[in-house]
């Protein structure tokens, strides 16, 4: 979705706990690479595919439409089965879950490459994206079981540093790889880092015993379907509506399939009680409720940017792919930069305050953002990529601790990945209202990306809105 992804994790993290002998404990720094390189799969696949879209849909005769459905084919699983991912390493074992993942990415990522058709690679992204909720939440809790006390936080710390940066330089990456080689190269990378990565994991991690039958490590798979479905239903309305046909019985029927399912959904998490992907008692907080409005509304915002800005560069700007890429560098080099700061920070003000502004100067960096479009990069586009930077830097670090502590601790777990879930979700939804955007061309496009971006401002603003009013000081 993104360039600077939004990390999180899953009750497994919560859950691991490190034994006595550890078969990575003489080398801890092979077994951090292992679930980094794992990990960064994911990450940079989140992101690396935008700056490629132009060329796609040139190769493959694909419309707004159809592009959208590129993004979301990775995205939609991903949101809807990152939970149950870390449920199934809970019960099947956390090794075996990634390196099932990290198979299950690299094999979609050939039938990606090798796509004839535009829906044919849509479908291979789809398998991408559930590969990707394998090994996401795995990757990270199998550090809990090999490393212990300072040394397991570090690790951690690395993990999601290195993460980020993956994100980060995807678009520099993919569009060097489109440029110089052709869309499918975007693809194809992934298969060597892949293989590395499964020979790493079966020769240094440590082969975790199964949890079995326990309440924890129950598989949620109807809620899993049930919201796979429905969000699926949801995004397609969306999609099918915002292309150009307008929203006629179909587009509209499958929207309200998708919000009867989502409901649905509730219902059997509900039933599910200790054993739901999403235990519904973590809702009677208020602030918990409230941050992850935020977090829908906030990364939506996000989102949408980082998915059209390198498509007008491209497309109306003339940049190459290349260039387009690193034009996003300014985001994730400024947030890395501040976000350790802006968290120190936030131990002394309170959570409200950071979360309230940042998303207020992310707004004024939206309303920047319509300058963009025929204008140099250093007069229209920077500027409003470092507001919006220095937006979300202030805001970042303060909503991960925020919503850690929005639940008790046996939860946090389970929060931070349903956070970072709803996260990826929020760039699910703006992709599906993008379509128009993506399918428009010379002027008519830059218009379109004028109304997106004051779109998108108009989200962010609520996106403070939500954190004034319902995140405690």
């Amino acid at each position: 979705m993104s360039a600077v992804p939004h990390q999180g994790c899953d009750r497994a993290i919560a859950a691991a706990a490190p034994t006595a002998a550890s078969d990575g404990a003489d080398h801890p720094r092979i077994v951090l690479a292992t679930t980094i390189l794992a990990s960064s799969l994911a990450f940079i696949d989140g992101s690396v595919v935008n700056v490629g879209l132009p060329a796609i849909g040139r190769s493959l005769n694909a419309d707004g439409g159809v592009l959208s459905w590129i993004i979301n084919g990775y995205l939609l699983p991903l949101s809807a089965l990152l939970l149950l991912g870390g449920a199934a390493g809970d019960r099947f074992g956390r090794r075996r879950i990634l390196v099932l993942g990290v198979a299950l990415f690299a094999l979609a990522s050939a039938w990606c490459a090798l796509a004839p058709t535009a829906s044919l690679l849509v479908a291979g992204r789809i398998v991408q994206g559930a590969g990707a909720a394998l090994l996401m939440p795995n990757s990270l809790a199998i550090l809990g079981t090999h490393f212990e006390g300072e040394a397991r936080g570090r690790a951690i710390g690395i993990w999601a540093a290195v993460g980020a940066a993956a994100g980060a330089i995807g678009p520099l990456i993919g569009g060097w790889l489109a440029d110089v080689t052709g869309w499918r190269a975007i693809f194809f990378i992934n298969l060597p880092l892949a293989a590395a990565t499964i020979v790493l994991a079966l020769r240094y991690l440590r082969a975790d015993a199964p949890t079995g039958e326990t309440p924890a490590a129950t598989l949620d798979i109807a809620g899993a379907a049930t919201a796979s479905i429905g969000l699926a239903a949801l995004t397609w309305g969306l999609t099918v509506a915002t292309s150009g046909a307008g929203l006629h019985w179909q587009p509209g029927l499958g929207i309200v399939i998708g919000a009867v399912l989502m409901l649905l959904f509730l219902r059997v998490e509900q039933r599910a009680g200790d054993s739901a992907m999403l235990p519904l008692s973590l809702f009677r907080s208020h602030s918990f409720s409230g941050l992850n409005l935020m977090t829908f509304l906030l990364y939506g915002a996000l989102g949408a940017l980082l998915l059209v800005l390198p498509f007008v560069l491209i497309e109306y700007d003339h940049y190459s792919a290349s260039e387009a890429g690193a034009a996003l560098l300014p985001l994730p080099v400024v947030i890395a930069l501040a976000s350790s700061t802006m968290g120190r920070l936030a131990g002394k003000l309170g959570a409200r305050l950071p979360l309230t502004a940042g998303p207020i100067i992310v707004a004024a960096g939206f309303m920047l953002a319509m300058r963009i479009g025929g204008g140099s990069y250093w007069t229209t586009t920077l500027p409003a990529m470092l507001v919006i930077a220095i937006g979300m830097a202030v805001a970042v670090a303060p909503l991960t601790t925020a919503v850690l502590s929005s639940v008790d601790a046996a939860h946090s777990g389970v929060a931070s990945g349903f956070n970072s879930a709803v996260a990826r979700a929020g760039g699910l939804f703006t992709t599906a209202l993008l379509a128009a955007v993506l399918g428009a061309q010379g002027a008519a496009l830059l218009d379109a990306f004028h109304v997106a971006a004051l779109a998108c401002a108009v989200t962010a603003l609520a996106s403070a809105g939500c954190a004034w009013r319902w995140i405690s000081a």
